[in-house]
């Protein structure tokens, strides 16, 4: 049996957390020989019910999970840590201004980025409380002994929930779509391209109506999360926590398929500014991922890219601004 992987999850008492936790501890992300070490990190006022959530991974009894800890010490949960995944955020409430919702998150994780210098320096880490993109940086810039390319944030929901879209607008299946992925935030400015995708080997631009695909398509996609949020009166759950299963199984184990990953924007080939963490399509191989070169971009393209790019710009200005 190899020797097991410690697994940091944030906001460990939530409810994405609550629906990430089976398959993270299944085997199916990491693999069915995979022992997993889950530990769960929660701001004190939710320790009670972090210790309930302890009692549920025990009471799974997944023979994979070699230990589950809980706990409010940001150290303590990174110690060694092989993954890190970052759901614990501050959102945005009613009457609070943009920058007053980046201050709170400036310190939650500055704070944790410190924490994560006690992880292994190999760890992989991807975010997810929102702004995910702008957290990721804010991140790496506070744990600067962590190589950038190890902190990601998670568009996969985004690339999963256009995917679907496809499909189900052709009457076919996911596995018939390929080549949709998401440029840019995990904000209603991402970009959703479908300029080189096919669904049952024949282009999406051929199979799908060219006014749909600029306007319907892309605003569904975009405003997918708040659609939830307003039907169940709680945010995106299961979803999320496919999302981050399926990013971690592919950046871990590779995969033949084109993926959304939001990555460092350092010397990518598409006149992206420096500095971003942004989503571009990639592939994975041997625990690394590659940025897909040579896709051609077309005018309408371009404008959705560098549309998000310039919130991407405003929101680290911001947050720049804040840390002084």
């Amino acid at each position: 049996m190899k020797d097991p992987v410690k697994i940091v999850i944030t906001g460990g008492a939530g409810q994405i957390a609550y629906s990430l936790i089976p398959p993270l501890a299944s085997g199916v992300v990491f693999g069915a020989d995979q022992p997993v070490i889950i530990s769960l990190l929660d701001i004190t006022p939710a320790m009670g019910m972090l210790g309930g959530v302890v009692m549920e991974v025990e009471d799974l009894a997944y023979p994979l999970v070699a230990k589950v800890m809980g706990t409010d010490d940001p150290a303590a949960a990174f110690k060694d840590a092989d993954y890190a995944i970052f759901l614990g955020a501050f959102p945005r409430k009613e009457g609070m201004e943009r920058k007053d919702v980046m201050q709170k998150n400036i310190g939650i994780f500055n704070s944790q980025g410190q924490a994560l210098m006690k992880a292994k320096p190999t760890v992989k880490c991807v975010v997810v409380g929102n702004p995910a993109n702008t957290n990721a940086n804010i991140l790496a810039k506070a744990a600067p002994t962590i190589p950038k390319k190890n902190i990601t944030a998670l568009t996969r929901l985004d690339h999963n929930r256009a995917t679907s879209m496809i499909a189900i607008k052709n009457g076919a299946t996911v596995s018939d779509v390929y080549g949709v992925f998401i440029w840019g935030n995990h904000s209603s400015t991402q970009y959703p391209d479908v300029r080189h995708a096919t669904v049952c080997g024949e282009p999406v631009m051929q199979k799908c109506d060219k006014g749909w695909l600029e306007t319907t398509f892309v605003t569904t996609v975009q405003k997918r999360g708040a659609a939830i949020i307003a039907a169940r009166k709680l945010s995106s759950a299961a979803s999320a926590a496919k999302a981050i299963c399926d990013h971690l199984h592919d950046w871990c184990a590779g995969t033949d398929k084109i993926v959304s990953m939001a990555i460092d924007s350092t010397g990518n080939p598409y006149g992206i500014p420096d500095g971003l963490i942004y989503s571009f399509p990639v592939t994975c191989k041997g625990g690394e991922y590659e940025i897909v070169k040579g896709l051609e971009i077309d005018d309408f393209s371009r404008a959705k890219m560098d549309a998000t790019a310039a919130e991407l710009i405003e929101e680290l200005d911001l947050a720049t601004s804040l840390l002084g």
